[in-house]
């Protein structure tokens, strides 16, 4: 018998109806590019905004964040309001803390750093789910399931998904239950896997945000993966960020692009507090730059992500195009 074959006969019984395996998922980061160091010009051509100090915009929400270890230790995050919990199995193999790093330096990285985060002021609540198999870091989906639990206890507003795989029943129903009962918006990266690639998941169920990555000329990054579920684009094609150790390199992939997102969803959280999570996905659609053919596409979604216009006024309620 095929594991597909269990997997039908599991699924024909009354008590198992949304049985699934136990997927895995991963980091959606790319190849490094060619270019380094802080003089390249893709730091500027990115538009890379100027970051509020600590305690400015951003600063009330709690962000929730599942990704790999991160080095806490990192100078980016002298002073920031972080948590860090590992929910893997102790007896696996730890994650590496390079991937985790990038992206939590991209939300709360000190301002005064080389590598300054988009809301440092927020804080950050990050769950370790990675484990490593050989050279593969992977996050299962029952593991998954229990970090967005974890997350919902906690009590964020925004929680931020840089990692893609398959789909998967038990995860989307987690998914959507902990959206419904908790009011949590959720934004995940699109995938790597190349643009004639089915979707992936989380990003692609209905109730996620699926953030696509566009360089500094804002042309879609010729890895993600293209499809209708897509929302919105963000950096994400030589993105300044943490390194794992100390300092700060160029980094590229999907899941660079998604902590544009968040922090724009976490500031518009803290300027409108009463407007549910769907609604404040509906205004970051509204208020996105439109790129490529007219209206929403299968590219870039419904376009580029206003994240500095999200700190210092409304989102707007009409979309914008780049002629």
């Amino acid at each position: 018998m095929t594991l597909e074959t269990a997997r039908t006969r599991l699924r024909a019984l009354p008590s198992a109806p949304d049985a699934d395996f136990n997927h895995y998922y991963r980091t959606e980061q790319g190849f490094a590019p060619d270019c380094e160091g802080g003089d390249c010009p893709a730091r500027f051509s990115i538009g890379w905004p100027l970051p509020p100090a600590r305690g400015g915009c951003g600063s009330s929400v709690a962000i929730g964040m599942i990704d790999t270890g991160i080095n806490d230790a990192h100078q980016t995050f002298a002073g920031a309001d972080l948590e860090l919990h590992r929910l893997s199995d102790e007896d696996l193999p730890p994650s590496k803390r390079l991937h985790g790093t990038a992206i939590a330096a991209l939300l709360v990285g000190d301002p005064d750093t080389r590598s300054p985060g988009l809301v440092p002021g927020a804080s950050l609540v990050a769950v370790d789910s990675f484990h490593r198999a050989g050279n593969d870091e992977r996050a299962d989906a029952f593991t998954l399931a229990s970090a967005l639990s974890f997350l919902a206890d906690r009590d964020v507003r925004v929680i931020n998904l840089s990692l893609a795989g398959p789909e998967n029943a038990v995860l989307e129903e987690i998914t959507a239950q902990l959206v419904a009962e908790n009011d949590i918006l959720i934004l995940a990266a699109a995938g790597n896997d190349g643009p004639r690639a089915g979707p992936r998941y989380p990003a692609a169920y209905d109730h996620v945000m699926a953030v696509t990555a566009v360089d500094r000329d804002k042309q879609v990054y010729r890895r993600a993966v293209q499809g209708p579920h897509i929302d919105l684009a963000a950096p994400g094609v030589n993105v300044w960020t943490a390194a794992s150790v100390s300092g700060a390199r160029w980094k590229t992939g999907t899941s660079f692009a998604v902590p544009f997102a968040t922090a724009a969803a976490a500031i518009l959280r803290e300027a409108q507090p009463d407007r549910s999570a769907a609604e404040i996905a509906e205004a970051l659609r509204a208020g996105a730059t439109d790129l490529g053919d007219p209206g929403p596409d299968m590219v870039y979604g419904h376009g580029l992500v206003p994240v500095t216009d999200a700190c210092v006024k409304p989102m707007k309620t009409e979309q914008k195009t780049i002629p």
